[in-house]
């Protein structure tokens, strides 16, 4: 019993089905007890062994899925590895196949390198081997120039030989004779060329010369040129005016021109009165008389008398205003009142239709200008500048040539020497110098003269004169190029030197000067300089 009740416990909980009360334990055997202990335990063992075998079987199932899903992860992992490794294996191709391409792309371009430089050593041989090609036919040429010449010369001496020999079966007189006849033909000839060009030179030159002198002799001597320059127009309040002008038997008349040198002209027009006269100083006084006689009314020779000195009056007090703005203006201070009064009389003067005061003081302000650019004393070249033309104001009565008669006045109103020797020498005469000053004055006095505009030319005459210039300089064959500079009155011609020689640009500077002067239609001269020029060019390699 006590081993059951010691039991009890174990099968109760083994086996619920077959639990049993302590009575009923009580009321069995201890030989069943124990068949039947025996019983349970061996279906307690079946149980535990089938319960076993399903727990062992759950947990290989178990296993096996782990084992499964490990075997999966790690052919995934090795795929992704697997993949990763082709990746990384087509980058490092890749990689590589660029650092080739780089590598071959290098080598190439080093060898297009070898071959470009190659290429152009060939060319530069092949340049050379031309040039020494070139210059062994210039040697050849030369050599046979030479050869010419050496022949040449061995026929002279040969010749000279000869008329050694000849001489020497001469007399001492015949000798003389014989020379004296041989440096004669040479010296014929010689002057013969000189006295070809001098004729050339006059010809080019005596035209435009002649015209500028006689322009100035025209102006200086009041002859007339134009219409305008003769004429001054006088208007009248009514016709009756005009039959007190004439006056009793024309006595008006002649008192008016016997006092003022002028003539009257009163049949052009009936309210009007024109004033013909060369000198227009005398126009100027007389067109102030007249006017004052018309406002007066009172028209007989007392009357004329005292208007014309009046008027005369008039006009030398103007002047020496006149002269003395213009001297203000070009900045001349100090001058004689003499001098003040000539120079403003060239406000009535002109010189190729320019107002020669106005000229005077532009001529002075280049020159203050171009002075003070070279360092020189400003004050002293405005002074020629503005005083160079004052000998036209002379009038004809005085004989002589305007540079030289003004700076023989300057010099008697007490202008020092280097004023009166620019004055003198700026139309550059034989037998004048004016040194540095009176170079100044010419370019200062051709540059006021030649500017567009200053002798009554329009910028497009000026121009076209220009062009016509020049394309008849590019006319001639083996022009290059043409330029016209300082105002159209220097001309340099460029030709090309392998087809003009030094003598033919010789005769081409001639040609171009003659064309210009038959052709175009020009103030003061125009200087025609042809340029040839050679240049050698070579490389060093």
């Amino acid at each position: 019993m006590p081993v059951l009740s010691h039991l009890s416990p174990f099968t109760l909980h083994l086996s619920p089905t077959f639990a049993l009360t302590s009575s009923t334990w009580d009321g069995l055997s201890d030989g069943v007890a124990i068949l039947i202990i025996a019983a349970l335990l061996i279906v307690g063992l079946f149980l535990g062994y089938a319960l076993r075998g399903l727990v062992g079987r759950w947990q290989a199932e178990s296993i096996e899925k782990r084992m499964r899903l490990r075997e999966e992860e790690t052919e995934s992992e090795i795929k992704a590895r697997l993949k990763e490794a082709d990746i990384a294996a087509r980058a490092a191709v890749v990689k590589a196949r660029e650092a080739f391409e780089a590598s071959t792309k290098k080598r190439r371009e080093e060898i297009q390198s070898v071959e470009d430089r190659q290429t152009q050593r060939e060319a530069n041989l092949d340049r050379k081997a031309a040039s020494l090609d070139e210059r062994e036919a210039k040697v050849n040429a030369k050599a046979a120039a030479a050869d010419s010449a050496a022949k040449e010369a061995s026929d002279k001496t040969n010749a000279a030989d000869e008329r050694l020999k000849a001489l020497a079966r001469m007399t001492h007189e015949e000798a003389r004779r014989e020379i004296l006849r041989m440096a004669n033909a040479e010296l014929r000839e010689d002057a013969a060329i000189l006295s070809r060009r001098i004729q050339e030179a006059a010809r080019e030159q005596g035209e435009t010369v002649a015209a500028r002198i006689v322009a100035d002799a025209v102006q200086r001597c009041a002859v007339a040129h134009v219409n305008e320059l003769t004429t001054s127009a006088v208007p009248l309040p009514g016709p009756e005016m005009k039959g007190r002008i004439v006056g009793r038997e024309g006595r008006n008349v002649r008192a008016f021109e016997a006092a003022t040198g002028v003539t009257l002209l009163l049949d052009d027009a009936p309210d009007t009165v024109v004033l013909s006269a060369f000198d227009p100083l005398r126009r100027e006084v007389a067109r102030r008389a007249l006017a004052s006689l018309i406002e007066d009314g009172r028209i007989h020779p007392a009357s004329i008398e005292a208007a014309v000195t009046a008027a005369r009056e008039s006009v030398e007090k103007s002047n020496a205003e006149a002269g003395e703005a213009a001297a203000a203006e070009a900045g001349v201070p100090g001058l004689p009142a003499e001098v003040t009064r000539l120079m403003g009389s060239l406000a009535f003067r002109t010189s190729f239709s320019q107002n020669v005061l106005r000229h005077s003081v532009e001529v002075a302000l280049l020159m203050g200008a171009m002075a003070a650019e070279m360092g020189l004393d400003a004050a002293k070249a405005r002074r020629i500048g503005f005083l160079h033309d004052i000998g036209k104001a002379m009038t004809s009565a005085t004989k002589g040539a305007h540079a030289a008669l003004g700076a023989e006045c300057l010099k008697s109103h007490g202008e020092t020497a280097d004023v009166c020797a620019a004055v003198a020498a700026h139309h550059a005469e034989p037998g004048t110098d004016g040194g540095v000053y009176g170079v100044l004055c010419s370019a200062a006095d051709a540059i006021s003269s030649a500017r567009p505009g200053a002798r009554q030319e329009s910028v497009s005459d000026y121009v076209q004169r220009l062009e016509d210039i020049e394309k008849i300089a590019r006319a001639h064959e083996g022009v290059t190029g043409v330029f016209a500079v300082q105002a159209g009155r220097d001309v340099r011609v460029l030709v090309d030197p392998a087809k003009i020689g030094d003598q033919e640009a010789s005769e081409m500077a001639g040609a171009i000067c003659r064309d210009i002067s038959a052709r175009v239609t020009f103030p003061g001269m125009i200087r025609v300089t042809v340029i040839r020029e050679l240049r050698c060019v070579e490389y060093a390699k």
